[in-house]
């Protein structure tokens, strides 16, 4: 085959794999469902989890219940996460999607954070939710906030990120979805002040134009 034939498919294969790492995304399921199981009896490992033989499906296998249950929000934050991802609802492996209901003590806070697999739907059910996302740096780092009641919806675009708080009177409730079985969560200052083990406090410091021991006091926290 001629040099230059052989150039040109080069071309066109590094293409193919430019495009489909760029719009890569969960896989698509090429069967009706692949429920998936914690241990590899009669099944395929896909996804991160061992399929169940599709004879051996129920419905159950595609049921959650309770989400109309209210929750207690205890932790520091006044929040409580009720997840619906594929380890406690089998049907949605390969299904590229999740759930969860949040329950908001009054101040409650969902902090910074970012899904770096995932957009994300936030409707609110009961309450009044203040959420927003911030760009990239590329965009300005511009500043994407509402207010949102009963009935409102916000997406929070991938990788980008983003937060809620309740600023109502009462407590409040939302349900957030997710193109992605497993989304992925980056906590902004868990993961800025509380790695393991801990970023040296003067790059840290530098970087937020902080007092080093100011540093040192918020990795204590984290």
């Amino acid at each position: 085959m001629p040099m230059k034939s052989l150039s040109f498919l080069a071309t066109l294969s590094l293409l193919a794999l430019t495009l489909q790492l760029a719009f890569a995304a969960d896989p698509s399921p090429v069967q009706d469902f692949c429920v998936g199981v914690n241990t590899p009896a009669n099944g395929v490992f896909v996804n991160g989890k061992f399929c169940k033989d599709p004879k051996l499906a129920t419905v159950e296998d595609f049921f959650f219940t309770g989400l109309d249950r209210q929750r207690v929000a205890t932790n520091a934050l006044g929040t409580s996460v009720t997840p619906v991802f594929a380890g406690n609802l089998p049907g949605l492996n390969t299904q590229g999607i999740a759930f969860a209901r949040v329950d908001y003590a009054i101040n409650g806070l969902i902090p910074p954070h970012t899904h770096p697999r995932a957009s994300e739907f936030l409707i609110v059910q009961e309450g009044t939710l203040l959420a927003g996302f911030v760009s990239s740096d590329q965009d300005g780092n511009r500043l994407f906030s509402k207010t949102l009641n009963k009935g409102d919806l916000i997406v929070f675009p991938v990788g980008l990120i983003h937060f809620h708080i309740n600023v109502g009177r009462v407590p409040a409730v939302a349900f957030t979805a997710f193109n992605s079985q497993n989304p992925g969560l980056i906590t902004i200052a868990n993961t800025v002040f509380g790695s393991n083990p801990p970023i040296n406090p003067n790059v840290l410091a530098k970087a937020f134009q902080l007092n080093p021991r100011l540093v040192m006091d918020l990795q204590n926290r984290f």
